[in-house]
């Protein structure tokens, strides 16, 4: 029995350590030396949700929670900036998307361009974008009708999400973060991006802390 307690206590440990996966690259320094202002994107959003919804409400419904990530990421990045903690600047997330949309560029044809134009095209030097894929809607919020046990275990079944910082001039992968979203994840989108980015934070290679 003292042993099964045991495993009961350290198991979300490893678990932890097994949903986390940051990558940076070697390159970082080099291709990074001149960034100064960096671009968020929606994110891509893949939605596998209990209830029967039609194809174009789960596209809208994906939109959503795609733009829910930009604006939590903003927040964050945002109160950073405000304690001088990045070496970069983030682009106002409405001038963002108000300069796609005046290139006729939408949620559903974004990917069809590439890094580099993208950069181009809202005059930054770097773009910080990612995917989800879940089977609730985190902007509503979790669910809250989950057992003591579950929050121990932390029970991963709500999805992922990977967020990614990719070079302007070279369209290169420059830093990647992926992450299990579970119960103890936090209630909705806001605070899943406070709580894993703070997990990050030393490890996000514009942070002047570093």
């Amino acid at each position: 029995m003292k042993r099964f307690f045991y495993i009961l206590i350290f198991l979300p440990l490893f678990s932890l350590q097994a949903q986390k996966n940051i990558y940076e690259s070697e390159k970082f320094k080099t291709l990074s030396e001149d960034h100064k202002v960096l671009a968020i994107l929606p994110f891509f959003t893949n939605l596998e949700l209990k209830e029967e919804v039609n194809e174009s409400d789960l596209g809208k419904l994906e939109e959503r929670e795609g733009y829910a990530v930009q604006d939590a990421l903003e927040t964050y990045f945002g109160r950073g900036k405000k304690r001088k903690k990045f070496s970069v600047d983030f682009q106002n997330t409405d001038n963002t998307n108000a300069i796609l949309a005046q290139k006729n560029i939408t949620y559903k044809n974004i990917d069809t361009y590439t890094i580099k134009q993208l950069s181009e095209i809202l005059e930054v030097d770097g773009i910080v974008s990612g995917n989800m894929d879940l089977n609730i809607l985190l902007s509503e919020g979790v669910p809250s009708n989950f057992s003591f046990m579950d929050y121990i275990l932390g029970d991963a079944n709500y999805g992922r999400i990977g967020i990614k910082v990719s070079d302007g001039t070279t369209g290169k992968l420059l830093w990647k973060y992926e992450k299990e979203i579970n119960k103890k994840s936090g209630r909705n989108t806001a605070d899943l991006i406070e709580s894993m980015m703070k997990k990050a934070t030393r490890k996000f290679p514009y942070d002047k802390e570093r």
